[in-house]
């Protein structure tokens, strides 16, 4: 290992640095507003390309055609760590980069559903895993590039725009969207518009490309190179020594599972939680997300700051435990936030459903449509589901048909199994219609009064949210590289952290979402995220090292 100092990073000049810093965050950011925007459109994605399923889960598939994006971005990782620590930084992730923005306008031009069935599916998933594939390169190039230029004692606050550039690409897409909607109009945007943020892409990935160009080679891997200390075998020395894999698994387990569960549930599960299951209206949610996220920009910034001065262990081990304290009690505000009316009902007219066990599936079909969800219980589950309603799950006798209870009304549910796809979404439709004036003269709304919305409390617990989320983010770009020597840092950086990021954050809306629809209690899912989060902070907290002052060249 080259013991060199970091004097080749200090001497860098400041308007360099500055240029480095904005290439890099602009084309980050550009990368995460393409990834975005799909989880911002997940609702109305379902609609033009799961069509055949019941709205609950139309919703999960496209959640986990969201998700499919994140699977993927570990392998992202390895081709690309590959090649930027044996080719170098720079040219890694100007691929990466055209590859997302190519997949991104492709997607504004697929077919749907209504036009080529299960294929616009298909395609979609393959655009996708593009997405996902380049992304996979994209965080580590950007963040190591960055960090290997940065002054000692000065990395936390020169990574801070690349951990703010995730949040500037999520106000980029949702900020698109509602102009969008607002200029065609919400039939339109839902009919056809929804393309437009797609296609605008295609702009700036031109725009993109030609900033990156403009990019220089890293100072240490430069010297690295002139030494001919270059990994050739960066997959063996970084998982297959027990030195490096033991990092390796540090930073997994003890970091970046936590960040991604926690990230994804701030800034994703919270929008669809409002807008699936408290009904909030989409336009309104949007706005609350773009108000939240633009507070969060100066928070990565400053705790990424802070972390030069403090030290990382202390600012993320903060956020990883306000976040799990925050779960439960910051989902049951954000309800008395954004829909009284459904709080109140939830606890005064209690829901059940009495159904034969053997007549409930677990409602997630990873098929796509094979299972049509046709019996009593599964549809009487997804219409209260499909209403945000929260209940209570009985056993009825051996071949029953399911009910359901609301206060002291009993609506008896309707069987489809044995009818063809059609007949049971009409069934399906059907029962839910029905139920639905029990459920209003109960006090359950049939979507949240905009009038009753508390946006000062529903803000300050978002805020909360984004506080722990950006105290684990922002110092986080500068704590990984510092703990990976730099002949592997790129490979060794990018698998643990996409695959807590993809794995395990990018999976945590689905797998809340699918939580609540198997038990029928709103806020289930989200001990999928507490317990995760649990977990790393107490491997954090005993192993994680204090790395703001290590020499990354060595």
């Amino acid at each position: 290992m080259s013991t060199a100092t970091t004097s080749d990073a200090e001497e860098i000049p400041p308007q360099k640095l500055r240029l480095v810093v904005a290439a890099s965050a602009a084309g980050t950011i550009f990368e995460w507003y393409d990834f975005f925007i799909y989880g911002a459109l997940a609702t109305i994605m379902a609609k033009h390309f799961f069509a055949n399923l019941p709205d609950a889960q139309a919703l999960i598939f496209s959640l986990l055609t969201f998700s499919v994006g994140l699977i993927v971005r570990p392998i992202g990782a390895l081709v690309f760590g590959k090649i930027g620590d044996s080719q170098g930084r720079k040219g890694a992730f100007l691929v990466t980069i055209v590859i997302m923005g190519a997949a991104t306008v492709a997607i504004g031009l697929l077919p749907t559903a209504a036009q080529i069935g299960g294929w616009a599916a298909v395609l979609l998933i393959i655009c996708r895993i593009l997405q996902g594939f380049a992304l996979g390169g994209e965080y580590g190039g950007a963040a190591i590039y960055v960090s290997e230029h940065a002054p000692k004692g000065g990395r936390g606050a020169a990574t801070a725009l690349i951990q703010a550039s995730a949040s500037i690409g999520l106000v980029g897409a949702l900020g698109v969207i509602l102009l969008t909607r607002n200029i065609v109009g919400e039939d339109a945007f839902r009919d056809w518009g929804w393309r437009i943020p797609f296609l605008l892409s295609a702009l700036l990935l031109a725009i993109s490309i030609w900033i990156r160009m403009q990019l220089e080679e890293s100072p240490a891997f430069r010297k690295l190179k002139a030494e001919g200390k270059t990994s050739k075998r960066s997959y063996a020395e970084s998982f297959l020594e027990w030195r490096n894999l033991k990092i390796v698994l540090l930073a997994l387990f003890g970091l970046m599972m936590a960040q991604g569960v926690g990230w994804y549930t701030a800034n994703f599960y919270t929008q669809i939680f409002m807008e699936r299951i408290l009904r909030v209206d989409q336009a309104t949610v949007n706005i609350v997300m773009i108000t939240v996220v633009l507070i969060s920009a100066p928070l990565y910034i400053f705790f990424a700051w802070i972390s030069d001065k403090v030290g990382r262990r202390p600012v993320m081990l903060f956020g990883m435990v306000l976040m799990a304290l925050m779960y439960f009690p910051g989902f049951h505000l954000i309800t008395r936030a954004a829909n009284p009316a459904l709080e109140k009902a939830t606890i005064s007219v209690p829901v059940s459903i009495a159904a034969d066990p053997a007549d409930c599936s677990f409602m997630l079909d990873l098929t796509g449509g094979a299972h049509q969800f046709a019996s009593s219980c599964d549809i009487a589950r997804t219409a209260l589901s499909d209403a945000g309603v929260s209940y209570e799950l009985r056993n009825a006798p051996a071949g029953a048909t399911a009910t359901v209870t609301v206060g002291d009304q009993v609506v008896e549910s309707v069987n489809a199994e044995g009818r063809s796809a059609a007949e049971t979404k009409a069934a399906r439709a059907a029962f839910a219609a029905a139920l639905q004036p029990h459920l209003v003269a109960a006090g359950y709304p049939a979507k949240a009064d905009p009038d009753q919305i508390n946006f000062p409390l529903l803000i300050g617990v978002m805020t909360i949210f984004i506080i722990a989320a950006t105290a684990l983010y922002g110092p986080q770009a500068a704590a990984l590289v510092e703990l990976f020597p730099t002949r592997i840092r790129y490979t060794a950086f990018s698998l643990p952290y996409n695959v807590g990021t993809g794995w395990f954050g990018g999976l945590a809306p689905v797998t809340a979402l699918a939580i609540v629809t198997a038990t029928g209690n709103i806020y289930a899912g989200l001990w999928f995220p507490l317990i995760v989060t649990a977990i790393a902070a107490t491997i954090f907290l005993f192993l994680w090292p204090e790395t703001k002052d290590r020499d990354i060249h060595a």
